[in-house]
């Protein structure tokens, strides 16, 4: 062989990567860094400017810090369509079953349903004039909505004797409905959390007494889901709870006086 080959040999040895180091050093691309720019912090929709609140305003009470404050009481009050009261008769359960679980999570004061009877203006200030009546710093707005249903199920060939129709279940009748309950800062005027709880329902009738029957489906409905409503809002309040500063506080610190035995175990 003769030399001109070796000396070849050897520099294609030399400018050869060798070694998995190389190979992956070789795989890796070279991207020059992202310029992501600054987040955004204003509303540049100018169409969304206009409303019931000014846009200083507005940009204040969202940067704001969103807790339940301590030593304070809460009424639970029905509302009806646009969260005017509602001023029909209290009849279903609900309000009282989400006083009663509001009162045992001991976060409150004072925690009770609320009469809409006594004289107050309509809208947000009504609700608010309320909450200064009974002292409380919050309340509960809750309501329910069902949209029903009524058809002739296939029991309907019997109506072709006609002494049939008076007994048989020919008629189903269903209905879907939500729960709603807000928290309501009557201070702030602002709205701490909104939680719902769907319900459906159907039954199969005769002709007699078919909007009794639908009340009843309806009122069962919403005993039954009157303690996951109770759940969700107890749940949400135990969030607000642990979001107030001193709570922060006590975890971070807690957090602080763990680390070093977590340090320990771990080695």
């Amino acid at each position: 062989m003769s030399k001109l080959t070796l000396f070849l040999l050897a520099l294609l040895v030399a400018l050869t990567p060798t070694g998995c180091g190389a190979a992956r050093s070789a795989m890796v691309p070279e991207l020059a860094p992202l310029n992501l720019g600054q987040p955004v912090e204003a509303n540049y929709f100018t169409r969304d400017k206009t409303g019931g609140i000014a846009e200083g305003d507005l940009i204040t009470l969202l940067n704001s810090p969103v807790f339940l404050e301590e030593d304070t009481r809460i009424g639970v009050v029905p509302v009806a369509v646009a969260y005017e009261m509602d001023e029909d008769l209290p009849l279903t359960e609900v309000p009282r079953t989400l006083s009663e679980a509001l009162e045992e999570t001991g976060f409150f004061d004072v925690a009770s349903e609320l009469s809409t009877d006594w004289p107050t203006d309509a809208s947000v200030a009504g609700l608010r004039e309320l909450a200064g009546r009974y002292r409380t710093r919050y309340l509960l707005l809750y309501r329910h909505r069902f949209a029903d249903e009524e058809y002739t199920n296939p029991w309907g060939w019997t109506y072709l004797t006609v002494v049939a129709i008076p007994f048989v279940p020919a008629t189903t009748m269903s209905t879907a409905g939500v729960l709603e309950a807000s928290l309501f800062d009557a201070q702030t005027g602002t709205v701490l959390f909104t939680v719902f709880e769907r319900v459906t329902g159907e039954g199969d009738y005769n002709i007699w007494h078919n909007e009794q029957k639908l009340r009843e489906l309806k009122g069962d409905l919403l005993t039954k889901a009157a303690k996951n409503l109770s759940k969700q809002v107890v749940g949400k309040v135990h969030r607000l709870v642990a979001a107030r500063p001193d709570e922060r506080s006590n975890v971070r610190e807690a957090s602080v006086r763990q680390a070093p035995s977590e340090v320990v175990a771990a080695q």
